[in-house]
């Protein structure tokens, strides 16, 4: 790898990819939308691309140069005023950079970022892994579906001549969340008081640094055509909860409230009304959200860890840095 295209490289998990890269002594083309914030990469020794991957003819230009891509533009939305962009971006942008990497004939590889979302549920707290087939067609959720159509999609592409390899990451949390993603919200809500009850259901959570890792590892080491989750913890809702307040306090909240996820659901219901009808604004949560979240989100990190040789951070101080980050940048 000596130079490498990466979409998304002013997001979240992206920009701590271009960090890694640099630290690596590879140069790095940066593909920004117009207009978007890039304080995380400002400053960097990058080729800095402004383009859309809806535009083809801008994506044909990107690829040109580069040995290796990391495709990590997409959006992540927990609701928006317009569905239709998450399908446009998510899908559509994804196959305009699979078809611009496949035809031009230069490209040695492709790390594709998916999700665990792209993941099947358990029954229980018993571990997905890569091969559980995914089974939440019904769910609701249009990032969801975004993730597993267009991951479907990278795989097929692989299939007819891209070496490519998805990644799969868990929760992400850590430093740069200027969004913030959704799950840096999740903590800016329980230490500014707008969430202070747990409900049934679990999550994985991961240090971005270890995400951003995992991506380089997938591009060096992962085999073409196979998944890998970049997961690392799995914690209960109510545990996780924890894990902020001894992050920020020093010490767990004696008593955190279990609702039932019924009468959460119910309150969700009312604020995505309210969202979609009112402020046009997105809401502490949904009904789809907390469907989703009430399912044990535990999954199997052994494939990346065994092939990729990835290993990971305590993710109570990847919390801890997001706390502080947060704080410095007026977010909590």
């Amino acid at each position: 790898m000596k130079k490498a295209l990466v979409t998304g490289a002013a997001g979240f998990i992206g920009s701590h990819v271009v960090h890694q890269l640099l630290d690596q002594n590879i140069e790095v083309r940066a593909l920004v939308k117009p207009g978007e914030d890039t304080v995380n990469i400002s400053g960097l020794d990058i080729e800095m691309m402004e383009g859309d991957i809806l535009d083809q003819e801008t994506v044909r230009s990107a690829v040109k140069g580069v040995d290796t891509i990391f495709h990590l533009a997409a959006i992540y939305a927990i609701w928006m005023p317009d569905w239709k962009w998450i399908y446009e971006v998510n899908l559509q942008g994804s196959r305009n950079v699979l078809w611009a990497a496949l035809k031009s004939g230069h490209i040695d590889r492709v790390v594709y970022t998916s999700s665990i979302a792209a993941i099947g549920t358990t029954p229980g707290t018993e571990l997905s892994n890569e091969d559980t087939p995914f089974n939440q067609y019904d769910l609701g959720s249009h990032y969801v579906l975004t993730k597993y159509l267009s991951q479907q999609e990278a795989l097929e592409f692989s299939r007819n001549g891209l070496d490519l390899v998805v990644v799969n990451p868990a929760f992400p949390f850590g430093v740069h969340d200027i969004g913030p993603t959704p799950t840096g919200k999740m903590i800016i809500d329980i230490l500014t008081g707008l969430n202070r009850t747990a409900f049934d259901g679990g999550i994985n959570v991961v240090d971005v640094r270890d995400v951003a890792k995992g991506h380089i590892m997938a591009a060096e080491k992962g085999r073409s055509g196979e998944r890998y989750i970049l997961g690392n913890r799995n914690v209960t809702i109510s545990e996780f909860m924890q894990m902020v307040y001894k992050a920020e306090f020093g010490r767990e909240k004696s008593f955190i409230p279990k609702v039932p996820v019924s009468v959460l659901k119910g309150g969700t219901y009312a604020l995505s009304f309210w969202a979609d009808r009112v402020s046009r604004k997105p809401p502490l949560s949904t009904p789809v959200e907390v469907t989703y979240a009430s399912n044990y989100l535990y999954v199997d990190n052994a494939k990346a860890k065994k092939e990729l040789g990835l290993d990971f951070r305590p993710v109570e101080d990847s919390i801890k840095e997001a706390i502080e980050w947060f704080k410095k940048h007026k977010m909590v």
